[in-house]
């Protein structure tokens, strides 16, 4: 089996290569590919990645390119985590939005439609190459973001073998289980939503269905990602609440936090990136691996440190460190890689994806992209049916899926009008003239990647 990810000299790559050189025996993948355009970055993310996966897996072939043929030809799976303009096209996104006094955040604010507006063309153009050249049934798992606007954008296209995913739902079942003392494989959640926008209705563990203890455990709000919120919001909603309904409940203490803060979120990563990427490129990488492995080690702690801190006022108190032959804590690879170990069971299982709707959230389109438990059988995914939901809690996806329907049609149109309806709508911008002035704003500073939008 082969799998290739594009976007492979990502900072995040060690953790891919780690996740899957771990499963490779019990999955049968035998090839792993990485994929990159950006050749320093590559040699830099990508060479680290490789040297991890040798480590676990030495009889893994491990594949570095900058051909997207010789990446995707012959590829049972793909997973996409690119970022079209970097680091810098994020920060200069987010702040277009705060200057207008709208929060910015990339994926739940404003910016998340001009990150799609880059992002898409970029996967359309993988998804052709891999109709053309990956295996038959091959399956994309897409982790660029902003997951939901993209996967419904994908989908509306006719790319029906792509599949959003997120590790901010598995990452808090493995919280709670740290917390209550369970086995991660022990937790179960039942999430309806959308992306970065979803609700845990049930959390199991061990069958028991623990969320109003969870509520109502004061520790939780101190070492899980509940640190977020109030425990009378989660009791008024009755659910565990997915970290980034932070930026939906909190909206004006967000805004308020980040002007405050001397850097955005972008402006923090974009610093911390470019300074190890700075100090690991003069490095020896095959032969002084635990010397660059240091040297990640201090920078991406600063990152995972700061993760929301500016946003919330709260900061993660863990000290971050990468073993290389610690078991795997997942993340995004390992939601690809459950999808595949269920589907080459031949069982059936469940697990949290986004996928079109197909009548499990009443009130939502069939087609409309959704995050959600689904059941996997034979690599088919059949949503969890939510007959009745919380009435406020519907009324938030309806208004945010509306927007990610207006926000595909303005990316597949290019179509200013569309966009301004999608802004308007949204519930961190709702306001037309704001509406207007972003997506003129944003069709201009996306140009050189969308062309003319009319």
């Amino acid at each position: 089996m082969k799998i290739t990810v594009i976007g492979g000299g990502g900072v995040r790559s060690m953790f891919l290569a780690k996740s899957i050189a771990q499963k490779a025996k019990e999955l049968s993948v035998d090839e792993l590919c990485f994929m990159d355009n950006n050749p320093q970055k590559l040699r830099i993310y990508g060479g680290m990645a490789k040297k991890v996966a040798n480590m676990i897996c030495p009889e893994l072939k491990f594949i570095l390119t900058e051909d997207p043929v010789t990446a995707v030809t012959d590829a049972d799976y793909v997973i996409t985590t690119i970022r079209v303009g970097e680091d810098k096209m994020r920060a200069e996104d987010e702040r277009i939005a705060l200057n207008l006094g709208v929060l910015g955040q990339e994926t739940t604010g404003a910016a998340g439609l001009s990150f799609a507006m880059r992002s898409v063309p970029a996967l359309a153009f993988y998804c052709e190459l891999i109709k053309k050249y990956s295996k038959k049934n091959a399956k994309v798992f897409n982790f660029t973001n902003p997951a939901g606007v993209v996967s419904q954008t994908l989908r509306d296209m006719g790319y029906d073998f792509t599949y959003g995913i997120c590790d901010a739902p598995s990452g808090m079942l493995r919280t709670f289980a740290s917390l209550l003392g369970a086995d991660p494989d022990e937790v179960r959640g039942e999430v309806y939503g959308l992306n970065h926008l979803s609700y845990f209705e049930k959390i199991y563990i061990k069958g028991r269905d623990v969320v109003d203890e969870l509520i109502e455990n004061d520790e939780a709000y101190e070492k899980t990602d509940m640190r977020y919120f109030e425990k009378d919001l989660l009791r008024d909603r009755k659910c565990i609440l997915n970290e980034y309904l932070y930026y939906f409940y909190y909206r004006e203490q967000a805004v308020a936090n980040i002007l405050k803060a001397d850097k955005t979120r972008g402006e923090q990563i974009a610093q911390i990136n470019e300074g190890m990427t700075m100090e690991l490129s003069s490095m020896d990488i095959e032969n002084d691996f635990d010397s660059c492995l240091k040297v990640f080690e201090k920078w991406y702690g600063m990152r995972e440190s700061s993760y929301m801190a500016s946003e919330t006022g709260v900061k993660r108190k863990q000290q971050w460190k990468f073993d290389v032959f610690s078991r795997d804590d997942s993340g995004y690879a390992g939601v690809a890689l459950n999808f595949i170990k269920i589907a080459r069971s031949g069982k059936t299982d469940s697990m949290i994806l986004c996928v079109p709707n197909n009548g499990a959230i009443p009130g939502l389109y069939d087609s409309d992209v959704v995050e959600i438990t689904c059941d996997i059988k034979n690599g088919e995914c059949v949503p969890h049916k939510f007959a009745k939901i919380d009435e406020q809690n519907f009324e938030l996806i309806r208004r945010v899926k509306n927007y990610e329907r207006l926000a595909s049609l303005a990316i597949r149109t290019k179509s200013k009008s569309a966009a301004v309806q999608a802004l308007a709508l949204h519930p961190l911008v709702n306001s037309y003239s704001l509406a207007k002035e972003l997506a003129e704003k944003y069709s201009e500073h996306n140009r050189e990647y969308c062309g003319d939008w009319k």
